[in-house]
């Protein structure tokens, strides 16, 4: 059977099972649960097609598996995985929508278009099956990225998670946190730098792709695009939930660049705006 042919079945069980769990109890973070797993089926079903024999598909299912470690690590250890573990924006956009609305949103955007997204940032992997050319310095030096974005995004999310331990000892010893929102290390450059570590590694993971087939003109770019499209949208409802619970929020927003991490605005150096 055709590696691509496999990947849809794949596609199709994901989203009846996390579709059906969701209903069944009643919380919708399902997608979020199998998010860091299934881009490694994906990627290794077409490593497995190759018969492993594939150098470039080889090196791109074990940066994959890198990643999903990682990240199934991090989500784990912040109780993604328990019973009610759900994401708390869901929470709150359900408190914003009708029942109803929310179904077709759980079942469409949640489920649907999240699995089928996972399965088009996998993509590149069909390209270099499908252009099965000798592994190059190109491919080196973009797997060297790649793990750097990963050091990366390992960096952002350990300071997040000692921040928020120190803020539940303070909370737990009858103080007031302050700051109440990290702001120092890479959250200093960039309001999201995990956000964008997480893009950027995907990106990376196009163009290995595009190394096989020799040209950056791949329709599997609309992956990382979709990807992108994701976060830019999930960076906008986080910082209005991040707003409406800390006014000094507004201030960390207008001196620190939201995702691509960039040098800091000073205290009186005010945005640039058109004339």
């Amino acid at each position: 059977m055709e590696p691509f042919i496999v990947c849809l079945w794949i596609l199709a069980a994901v989203c009846l099972v996390t579709w059906v769990l969701s209903l069944i109890t009643n919380e919708h973070s399902w997608v979020d649960r199998i998010w860091s797993l299934v881009p490694l089926a994906y990627v290794w079903v077409f490593a497995g097609a190759a018969g492993l024999q594939d150098p470039r598909l080889n090196l791109m299912a074990g940066l994959v598996t890198l990643w999903g470690a990682r990240l199934t690590f991090n989500f784990a250890r912040k109780g993604g995985y328990k019973p009610g573990g759900e994401d708390y924006r869901w929470e709150v956009l359900r408190g914003r929508m009708g029942s109803a609305a929310f179904q077709l949103f759980n079942l469409f955007f949640i489920v649907i278009y999240q699995n089928v997204l996972l399965l088009l940032i996998s993509l590149p992997a069909w390209t270099a099956y499908d252009h099965r050319t000798p592994l190059g310095p190109l491919d080196i030096v973009l797997a060297v990225v790649f793990l750097a974005f990963l050091v990366g995004e390992t960096v952002a999310d350990q300071q997040q998670w000692d921040f928020h331990g120190w803020k539940k000892a303070e909370i737990a010893a009858g103080r007031t946190p302050s700051p109440r929102f990290l702001q120092t290390g890479l959250f200093r450059i960039s309001r999201h730098p995990n956000f964008f570590f997480e893009q950027a590694q995907w990106w990376v993971l196009f163009f290995i792709g595009c190394a096989a087939a020799g040209s950056v003109l791949q329709w599997t770019v609309i992956g990382p695009v979709l990807l992108t499209g994701l976060f830019i949208g999930s960076t906008v409802f986080t910082e209005s939930i991040s707003r409406s619970r800390y006014p000094e929020y507004a201030e960390y927003q207008r001196r620190t660049s939201p995702i691509v991490p960039w040098f800091p605005r000073s205290r009186d150096e005010q945005p640039v705006t058109a004339p």
